[in-house]
């Protein structure tokens, strides 16, 4: 605020210093609020800001990593004097319930949890949590198919089956919808993401194999009053978030959220006469109450209901082929709503009772080949929360109860099954500096009998500033095929599932050291990197080198292993600069009959990068963030197949600008995959036979395997699963953001 009280004839300075714990801040900026006057402090953290009149200011000091601090100060006839002291706004202090079930600071949990912000959303926008996670180290969404553009989520190389996701603590994305419910989160109602690399079935059960995704909305009372988020693209992409909150009473107060995408054009930059992306017209309506009770006694529900309509397939065809081998379509209708609650018991002592329900009917057709499923889940279970001297207890006990039907001839019937299960878990602190954590979960699965999966995870604290933990664990997965498998239902190849598929089991140990180095000039680095080793008995890896026909489904005779090194690196530098920059070594592989073979689909290396800069002074901010990936092996259809064995080393990269000068509002506008790449460069073609998509011309011997014929030269049947990343080349987005606090 700037007051009319000013004189031509005179002006003044303003001058002073910035501290961070009683020490000089260097480059610190220093501005004056509604005004282009600033200054950034020296070695010393001192500044000064001259030509002043004299009035009141509204003064802000700001140095990214830090809280930022505004201060009024009031210049009349001299020079004035202030002084700043900012305090780290340290994300590692962040609050996680993911690892252990209850709430801890990010520094105190012996499970390695790694926290994303909206910020980090923010960074990239994308209309969906599946693309947001394309900047995560180690974490890869992984495109499963070239014609409907289906995916999952990849940690450290495993496939997408074995992550879980869960909203709000609750394991209501499987199945079906870790395929198609991914899409369906509004990301301008999250409030953090937190991911778990490595198994955590002692305390969720199956799925979570190879790591979990929580995805945690926000509570109401911490929302704005109303907020919409809203950009386009230059492909023709329309995102759309809008929501507001309401009190209800005297105890309940309410926030409701839409997501709205659509994208209706007809692309095909490839030239195979099939669209590049998926034609989509989705709508996600979120609802999530708070109820003020006694002694701040927890209740909260929430509530999703999602539809979307995707096709992709020949630029042909419409609806009118849905289903039929005139024109190749793919096409999904899918219809989905939760329930989700979290209770705290009216005890004396700390009880929560939590549930969810999900109901999921999915009427798809792929070509000519109808894939109609249904699938419910019922869960609920008992939390015991109890602190006794240094043991931190937590006693369990869940129920999940889970419904699955298709038209396919591997569910006969339908799939119903109830798993009940206990779990107890103690944290032991013997001290400041070291803690250790015991947890065993016992599930009783009426198909196949008792299961049981402990964990151990061990914290070290030598300093304020460096922490070692060592976990180790067990998980197991049993497996819902053509829920996960997505391959098995597009294209020509035959399924073929050897025997009675029974679960998996692995074993995991997982070391990780992370540190803090403060500089005295104000800079700081954060150090995160993690070294792991996993083991799997009866693994289910799809076949495609047996037979380029058939995909083949069995338990492996032998083992599979994942092994690597991750490194992470976040900073903060001077003038508005953050920067982070990670890195994934991984070694994904099974061995059968003295057989070593890398994962189809999964790179060896890869990393992500961002860097922000935000100039106080224009209010605006850049960001440019991106991501590369190893070559990894990729499905071809035999030895006379052109296209390559292995995808090349690649990367998407995105800039954007965002101005936030203007009262409640942020613009936005930049670019994606600035350097264009898309995964048909160097490839004669990416789907196979594109021009004879149900295999019409193509001559088979007698053991069913493809005769090479003129229209025919490679012997290839119709496949769209050669995929490995995005097909979307270079395009422009705008967007804007209205909050009102």
């Amino acid at each position: 605020m700037i007051c009319a009280n000013t004189t031509a004839q005179s002006t003044f300075s303003l001058k002073g210093k910035v501290l961070s714990n009683g020490k000089p801040l260097s480059y610190a900026n220093v501005y004056i609020e509604n005004t282009d006057k600033g200054a950034t402090t020296n070695e010393n953290g001192v500044f000064s800001i001259p030509n002043l009149a004299p009035g009141n200011y509204s003064v802000a000091a700001s140095f990214t990593g830090y809280t930022l601090q505004k201060k009024t100060v009031i210049i009349k006839a001299k020079d004035s004097y202030i002084s700043f002291n900012l305090n780290e706004d340290d994300a590692l202090d962040e609050v996680i319930i993911t690892g252990t079930l209850k709430a801890v600071s990010r520094l105190e949990s012996p499970v390695p949890v790694e926290v994303y912000t909206p910020t980090f959303l923010k960074k990239n926008p994308t209309p969906n949590i599946f693309e947001a996670l394309q900047n995560v180290n180690g974490v890869r969404p992984q495109l499963n198919c070239n014609v409907c553009n289906t995916g999952d989520i990849h940690i450290n190389g495993l496939e997408g089956p074995y992550t879980l996701v869960l909203i709000d603590g609750m394991p209501i994305v499987s199945g079906l919808s870790t395929v198609y419910g991914l899409s369906g989160i509004p990301n301008s109602l999250i409030e953090q993401i937190e991911v778990v690399k490595g198994p955590a079935s002692s305390l969720y059960g199956s799925e979570a194999v190879g790591g979990l995704i929580n995805v945690i909305t926000k509570l109401p009372e911490n929302s704005p009053r109303f907020f919409a988020d809203a950009f386009v693209t230059g492909w023709g992409e329309t995102n759309l978030d809008l929501g507001f909150k309401a009190q209800v009473g005297k105890k309940a107060t309410v926030l409701v959220g839409t997501n709205y995408f659509k994208f209706d054009e007809l692309i095909d930059n490839n030239n195979d006469n099939f669209t590049d992306l998926t034609l989509q017209d989705r709508i996600s309506i979120f609802q999530k109450w708070d109820f003020k009770r006694a002694s701040n006694r927890k209740l909260s529900l929430a509530g999703r209901y999602f539809y979307e309509d995707r096709w992709g397939g020949e630029l042909q065809w419409n609806k009118t082929y849905r289903g039929g081998d005139a024109i190749y379509g793919e096409s999904i209708y899918t219809s989905r709503f939760e329930i989700l609650g979290d209770y705290e018991l009216p005890l004396s002592e700390k009880v929560n009772f939590q549930f969810s329900y999900s109901d999921h009917d999915q009427n798809s057709v792929y070509g000519n080949t109808p894939y109609l499923a249904q699938q419910r889940i019922g869960f609920g279970q008992l939390i015991w929360d109890k602190k006794i001297d240094k043991h931190d207890l937590l006693f369990g006990t869940a129920l999940r109860y889970n419904y699955y039907n298709d038209n396919t001839t591997a569910t006969i019937s339908a799939d119903e099954v109830t798993m009940p299960s206990l779990f107890i878990q103690d944290e032991i602190a013997f001290n400041k500096k070291q803690s250790l954590l015991l947890g065993m979960r016992y599930d009783y699965d009426s198909r196949h009998g008792n299961i049981f999966t402990p964990r151990i995870a061990y914290r070290y604290k030598p300093t304020d500033n460096d922490i070692i933990r060592l976990n180790a664990g067990t998980g197991f997965r049993v497996v819902n095929l053509f829920t996960e498998e997505h391959a098995a239902l597009t294209g020509a190849r035959d399924v073929i599932i050897k025997e009675t598929l029974q679960p998996e089991e692995s074993y995991n140990i997982t070391l990780n050291y992370l540190k803090k180095l403060y500089l005295d000039n104000g800079m700081y680095f954060t150090f995160d990197t993690s070294a792991w080793y996993t083991y799997f008995t009866n693994a289910i890896l799809p076949d495609y080198d047996t037979n380029p026909n058939k995909i083949i489904y069995s338990n492996l005779d032998g083992y599979s292993t994942s092994k690597g090194l991750s490194f992470n690196v976040d900073a903060v530098f001077g003038s508005g600069i953050k920067a982070s920059i990670g890195a994934t070594y991984q070694d994904v592989s099974q061995t059968e009959n003295d057989q070593h073979i890398k994962q189809i689909l999964t790179e060896q290396y890869s990393g992500v990068w961002s860097l922000s800069y935000r100039n106080y002074k224009t209010n605006l901010t850049l960001d440019y963030t991106g991501n590369l990936y190893g070559p990894m092996r990729l499905p071809l259809l035999g030895d006379l197949d052109p296209r390559q064995e292995y995808s090349p080393t690649w990367s998407i990269q995105n800039i954007q600008a965002t101005y936030d000068g203007l009262d409640n509002l942020e613009i936005y506008a930049g670019v994606k995959n600035l350097l264009n790449w898309t995964p048909n460069k160097g490839n004669p073609f990416i789907i196979a036979r594109a021009d004879d998509p149900f295999d019409k011309n193509v001559q088979f011997n007698g053991d069913g395997d493809v005769i090479p014929t003129t229209d025919n030269p490679y012997a290839l049947t119709f496949d769209p699963s050669y995929v490995y990343g995005p097909n979307q080349g270079v395009r422009l987005f705008f967007g804007m953001r209205y909050n009102l606090n």
